[in-house]
């Protein structure tokens, strides 16, 4: 009985690789992280992809979704219901709203 030694599938190993990388964390003095990140937007890349492309490293192209996040607690949703005059467990409803305030908040910039 021979063993066959299986090959990953390209993607796989792409993942693997980047199993393999290691984050580092800098703690820079406030007016130094705004300006990376001030530059990030700009240029419309992620603060990490900045980071790589001030130090000359490779910056891979990859598909961004433009979108925001925040993390909403169960009494977030209960403000933000009361706010809007839905209920709670209307969360659908509530994220309609969020992005109509998100969107007014822009227009006013």
């Amino acid at each position: 009985m021979t063993k066959q030694k299986k090959t990953l599938p390209a993607q796989w190993q792409q993942n693997q690789k980047a199993a393999k990388a290691t984050q580092i964390a800098f703690d820079l003095d406030e007016k130094f992280q705004y300006a990376i990140r001030k530059a990030a937007l700009d240029a419309g890349v992620s603060p990490s992809d900045q980071i790589r492309e001030i130090l000359g490293l490779t910056v891979t192209k990859r598909p961004k979704r433009p979108r925001l996040t925040v993390s909403l607690s169960p009494s977030d949703y209960e403000i933000l219901a009361e706010k809007y005059h839905l209920s709670a467990d209307q969360q659908l409803e509530i994220k309609k709203y969020v992005l109509d305030d998100l969107i007014q908040f822009s227009a006013d910039k």
